[in-house]
């Protein structure tokens, strides 16, 4: 029963408490939000951008900062570029990934595309950069329902399953388990890493899906400006503090209410490291 409230209150959430309408100035802030040509990614980066802010997006459609998160030999040079033009970046949103591949599919690395692309990518691109201030992961609802036990299963890091759902929530698994690592690293700077489900939005993320699957979930999928929102708050509200570091947002910006105690648990092993986020590091 704890698990099915867990599930609605990330499909049905409350309105959201921080918007565009109540979003106070950024000016003098710089963003960087990778994926930012569409769906979440492209809402938030208007939002920013309206509030007077200097955004850069990431991806590889855009010629600005172009970035291929699915390929670690390119993501040195992009964060360079970036270094290049910026002296200081405030808040790094790890918004880009992908979904419903084909078995098998890999990066250039050879490593299970959606670990590579949603996870590994972001991981070595987060740590060139390095924020002043805050880093946003993105995990997934279906970090609840399907990641394995722990988070990440180490072996399948090197030998993923055919299922690609449980694939892709391992991924979404690793970056919580990320934004924890780095939250253990760098608080003593006063920089905040979490992670966040941003919602079950209607996104080109669908796009590859079986029409059956797009279909059954269309009645809860949400406009991608509210998975925006969900970014807003846990990139700039003021409520967020160093000790929140690690923590898990849901739509659209609350705490999870009842975060998977198996992964929590991984979480907190000794010294603040795990053997999981460990296992993600040594694979870049």
């Amino acid at each position: 029963m704890a698990a099915l409230r867990s599930y609605w209150t990330q499909l049905r959430p409350p309105a959201p408490s921080l918007t565009a309408s109540n979003l106070p100035s950024q000016f003098g802030k710089v963003f960087l939000v990778t994926g930012g040509n569409s769906g979440v990614g492209y809402e938030l980066c208007k939002i920013l951008y309206s509030s007077g802010a200097r955004v850069y997006t990431a991806s590889r459609e855009l010629k600005f900062l172009q970035l291929d998160i699915s390929d670690l030999s390119t993501i040195k040079i992009s964060a360079e570029t970036f270094a290049s033009q910026e002296n200081r970046l405030d808040v790094l949103w790890n918004n880009a990934g992908v979904a419903t591949l084909s078995v098998g599919s890999k990066t250039k690395q050879g490593h299970e595309l959606q670990m590579g692309t949603n996870c590994l990518g972001p991981f070595l691109f987060t740590q060139l950069l390095l924020p002043h201030v805050r880093i946003v992961w993105t995990s997934s609802m279906l970090v609840d329902a399907k990641a394995p036990q722990g988070g990440i299963s180490i072996p399948e890091l090197s030998a993923p399953t055919i299922d690609q759902n449980r694939n892709y929530a391992m991924s979404k698994a690793g970056n919580w388990l990320l934004a924890s690592e780095f939250a253990n690293r760098v608080c003593g700077d006063g920089i905040v890493s979490i992670t966040q489900n941003p919602g079950n939005l209607k996104t080109k993320i669908w796009d590859k899906a079986p029409r059956i699957a797009q279909i059954l979930t269309s009645p809860v999928l949400h406009d991608a400006r509210l998975g925006a929102y969900t970014a807003l708050r846990t990139g700039l509200s003021e409520e967020v503090t160093i000790a929140d570091g690690g923590r898990y947002a849901i739509p659209w910006g609350r705490w999870h209410p009842q975060p998977r105690r198996d992964i929590v648990k991984a979480l907190k092993g000794r010294g603040g490291r795990n053997g999981r986020s460990a296992g993600v590091l040594e694979v870049v």
